[in-house]
């Protein structure tokens, strides 16, 4: 994550201004026109930043023994720009492969990132007549089951939480396992979001989602707003998670020690929980146990496409089991072969004079025949 970033306020960053000023420009373009949000933006400009100066260096136009992050590209022009060509982008993409260990979803974002850049500069605002990325396809991921906690361990968290702020810390948890919201979402919801049985949610792209809100959820709101309201230094009075200690809106970074502490008292640490676990163990609870329907889990989540939701659609290993002893031969059980009869008593003498030259003798009979 660049330094452009504050932790505590990721949707403040810096004026670019390390990078050639086209990809400044598309970066302001994707935030303010396309309203993406100010992570996804950050990661197109780290992703360019480091194709730029992927390209100086192979180019030979950096000193031979310049570290890559130390390369200045911030005032390389279009005509750079337009110069680069698909097999430059091939061999970057093959240079992150091999020297940086990207993973084939790390590949993928910076090829989106690429032929975002290029397809503004083409299409939005025709400064460009090529454009470099096109036809070039998507390296393929490898599709993996989301990890999340069992019906069981989920219940097993919300039990053993012991926090100094009790009743805040238990709704955030309860909040996560029931609506599956992002960490960002938690972190920017405002006490004016909540609804008699609804809840507002600002997802990517500021894009606008309710979410109603079950009994567990109703009652840890109600509980923890109250010890809100009951606090003496409150700040940021219209942020909903706020800090005992300073009285203003929470981080994300806090909320993630929050989560990590409660999965560390319930015995669950060590397994590959996080924050966003949270997130796909919601959808999955929902998907298993209360009958939701992809289409209703797509605007529960906030996806955009039907697509991404179909990863928290994963079959159980329970459903696996019951579908295999649902086949109409699963209590068929193995007979007992009848005995095979007894072969004829032959003399070495007569095999010996069966077996004409040139033929194969019974022994090696079955070598030479063709497989079924």
């Amino acid at each position: 994550m660049s330094t452009y970033i504050n932790p505590s306020k990721p949707t403040i960053h810096g004026d670019y201004k390390d990078v050639p000023a086209d990809v400044t420009e598309f970066l302001y373009y994707s935030e303010t026109i396309r309203g993406l949000s100010p992570r996804t933006v950050n990661a197109y400009y780290i992703d360019l930043r480091t194709f730029l100066r992927y390209l100086v260096q192979h180019r030979g136009l950096a000193e031979p023994d310049a570290e890559l992050e130390s390369i200045d590209v911030s005032k390389l022009d279009r005509q750079f720009i337009a110069s680069i060509t698909k097999e430059e982008i091939y061999e970057f993409l093959y240079y992150v492969t091999r020297q940086r260990s990207n993973s084939s979803a790390t590949r993928a974002r910076k090829l989106s990132s690429l032929k975002g850049f290029f397809r503004y500069m083409t299409v939005k605002s025709n400064k460009l007549e090529h454009n470099p990325t096109d036809d070039i396809e998507t390296p393929v991921q490898k599709k993996r089951l989301p990890k999340y906690l069992s019906l069981e361990e989920s219940l097993t968290l919300l039990k053993n939480l012991q926090s100094d702020w009790q009743e805040r810390d238990y709704c955030i948890l309860t909040l996560f396992l029931n609506c599956g919201m992002r960490l960002s979402e938690l972190v920017g919801m405002n006490l004016n979001d909540i609804n008699t049985e609804t809840i507002r949610i600002i997802g990517k792209g500021n894009k606008e989602r309710l979410v109603y809100l079950n009994q567990a959820c109703i009652l840890a709101l109600r509980q923890y707003c109250d010890s809100r309201a009951a606090l003496p230094n409150l700040q940021d009075k219209s942020a909903l998670f706020v800090s005992r200690k300073t009285g203003r809106r929470i981080s994300a970074r806090r909320v993630q020690q929050i989560v990590d502490s409660a999965l560390r008292q319930a015995g669950l640490s060590g397994k590959g929980y996080s924050t966003h676990k949270l997130r796909h163990t919601a959808a999955t609870l929902m998907y298993r146990f209360g009958n939701v329907d992809m289409l209703a889990l797509k605007e529960i989540l906030g996806h955009e496409h039907v697509s991404t939701t179909e990863i928290y659609t994963h079959i159980s290993t329970s459903q696996l089991r019951e579908a295999a002893s649902a086949s109409p031969l699963a209590s068929v059980k193995p007979s007992t072969p009848p005995p095979s009869p007894a072969p004829a008593a032959v003399s070495a003498e007569q095999a010996e004079s069966e077996a004409q030259p040139g033929e194969p003798s019974a022994e090696n009979e079955e070598d030479t025949q063709e497989a079924d």
